[in-house]
């Protein structure tokens, strides 16, 4: 492991849900742990630094619902806030905010960055 590397959100909740943790075999792991095409994003290992967006992502002892119902929650979490302070253009997937999006305003789904969602326009 390098010593500079950045802290995933197994490591901060202290979960043992990752791979080679004692939770992982006994529930199957975290979707967060687990998802090999997140990977990379925020700087994490799989989608370490981005389980906000891991529908059915286990969070202090409770499998989390899907990325619309959680949301509100992870931008309260101790974690979000660490590594949206650490990293300079932070991911988040954008299916809530299309979701919320009646009026489709949205042009596209999929992924964005919080530096070009408070980009304003007005």
């Amino acid at each position: 492991m390098k010593t500079d590397q950045k802290m995933n959100c197994w490591e901060y909740m202290q979960c043992e849900r990752h791979p080679g943790g004692k939770l992982h075999n006994a529930d199957g792991g975290c979707p967060a742990a687990t998802d090999r095409l997140s990977d990379g994003i925020n700087s994490g290992i799989n989608g370490g630094r981005f389980c906000w967006a891991k529908g059915g992502a286990v969070c202090l002892g409770e499998v989390q619902g899907s990325y619309a119902k959680k949301i509100q929650g992870c931008m309260d979490c101790g974690f979000f806030l660490l590594v949206a302070e650490e990293e300079d253009d932070l991911m988040i997937s954008a299916n809530c905010l299309c979701d919320a999006n009646r009026k489709n305003k949205m042009a596209t789904i999929g992924e964005t960055s919080v530096s070009s969602l408070t980009s304003s326009d007005q």
